[in-house]
């Protein structure tokens, strides 16, 4: 792998009390912000080979709405490890993409913006920095190590 952009869930619905938070729906705000976050990678030339993708309603339906809005892009891949994630976690999953040029995570917090800090800074502890539709685009210097990347863009709605 050579890229890896990650992709917060853009804005969910308030969450009610006893419902299954797994099942939150976009707000109408956070379905723009998926159309956006699929526009600016189309703008800005990203190439996606593999889409990974958290089975939560507001991550899927954040990711659909992205691609659409994107273009051209894989088939998404639903894997249930990715919610409620911890930095390492996610690294173990991803460790299974190496071969992909590109692969795009779709999850959510506090996972996603501690990986951007692990892999970054090489530490991932309460870094808060990933608002909701939030993108990061890393380049991995060769390996998905703590440290080893570089951020090369950042976007939020």
């Amino acid at each position: 792998m050579h890229e890896l952009i990650l992709l917060r869930h853009a804005e969910a619905q308030p969450a009610t009390s006893g419902a299954n938070d797994q099942n939150r729906r976009l707000s109408g705000r956070g379905e723009q912000e998926a159309k956006a976050a699929g526009k600016w990678l189309a703008s800005h030339g990203v190439k996606v080979d593999r889409v990974l993708c958290s089975p939560s309603e507001r991550t899927r339906a954040t990711a659909e709405l992205a691609l659409n809005a994107y273009g051209k892009a894989p088939a998404t891949e639903f894997a249930d490890d990715i919610y409620e994630a911890t930095p390492g976690e996610l690294l173990a999953l991803l460790d299974q993409y190496g071969d992909a040029g590109t692969v795009m995570l779709v999850g959510h917090n506090p996972g996603i913006e501690r990986l951007v800090a692990l892999l970054v800074e090489g530490r991932s502890d309460e870094f808060r920095g990933m608002p909701p539709g939030g993108l990061a685009v890393l380049h991995l210097n060769g390996t998905l190590e703590p440290g080893n990347a570089r951020l090369d863009a950042f976007w939020s709605p």
